[in-house]
C-alpha cells in the first residue's frame, strides 16, 4: 500500500519490526541472515528495541499528541497505541538473552505484529483520511 510521504518513514520501519516479529514466535521458520537460537533472537531484540524501536515509538506518540489534538476521531486510537508502545516496551525490557523464555518471545512476537498490523491497516490510512494535506506536509515537516 502506497503511503504518504509523511508516513512512509515509519511504514517503512515497520518492515524490519515485523520480521523481527516473526522470528520471535514460536516455530519460527528460519529465516536468511537471522538468528535461530532463544538467546541470539532475543539479543537481536533488544539491540533493535534500544537503537530503533523505542525512538519510533516515541515519534509515533508524538504524532498522535500532535494530531488528536486536531481530530478528535484519533483520541481513541491514540490512547489504544500508545497503551500497546507501553506494554510492548515491558515485553522487551523484560527478554533476557541469558534465559531466554519461549513462551515470552512468541507473546511478543505475536503481540507486535498485531500492533503494526493496526497501524497499517487502520490507524495511518484514519490520519490519511483525516488529514489535509497541508496538515500531511506539516507531519512529514515536524516528524521526518
Amino acid at each position: 500500500m502506497k503511503r504518504h510521504d509523511s508516513l512512509a518513514p515509519l511504514s517503512r520501519e515497520h518492515h524490519e519490526s515485523l520480521l523481527l516479529a516473526q522470528i520471535l514466535k514460536k516455530n519460527a521458520p528460519p529465516y536468511r541472515g537471522m538468528p535461530t537460537g532463544g538467546a541470539q533472537k532475543v539479543a537481536l531484540a533488544a539491540s533493535l528495541f534500544h537503537e530503533k524501536i523505542r525512538e519510533h515509538f516515541t515519534r509515533e506518540d508524538s504524532l498522535l499528541d500532535t494530531l488528536s489534538a486536531t481530530h478528535p476521531e484519533l483520541n481513541q486510537f491514540r490512547q489504544e497505541i500508545q497503551s500497546e508502545h507501553h506494554l510492548l516496551s515491558e515485553a522487551f525490557e523484560s527478554l533476557r538473552a541469558e534465559s531466554p523464555d519461549p513462551a515470552a518471545m512468541d507473546a511478543l512476537g505475536q503481540a507486535l505484529e498485531k500492533h503494526i498490523r493496526k497501524e497499517e491497516r487502520i490507524v495511518f490510512p484514519l490520519i490519511e483520511q483525516l488529514c489535509s494535506e497541508a496538515e500531511l506536509n506539516q507531519i512529514r515537516d515536524l516528524h521526518a
